[in-house]
């Protein structure tokens, strides 16, 4: 999935609404990326969360499902 494909719909949420849609929903029925530096991924992330820095997401990096929410941080 191209960035510009992730982005035709986009809704901002807060932490708070973020995290009230991923306990509302399965593991596995969204996508969690976090688009950050590697080191900054493995210091800390959000468990089940895809690491796709920011520079790979615009290139069209990261195998995205274009059928489901992806939340991106």
């Amino acid at each position: 999935m191209k960035f510009t494909d992730l982005m035709q719909s986009p809704k901002q949420m807060t932490e708070a609404e973020a995290k009230a849609f991923m306990d509302g929903h399965a593991s596995g029925t969204y996508q969690l990326v976090d688009v950050r530096q590697p080191g900054e991924f493995e210091e800390d992330h959000i468990p089940g969360a895809k690491l796709v820095p920011l520079s790979m997401l615009t290139e069209g990096g990261g195998d995205l499902d274009p059928n489901k929410p992806t939340i991106v941080y």
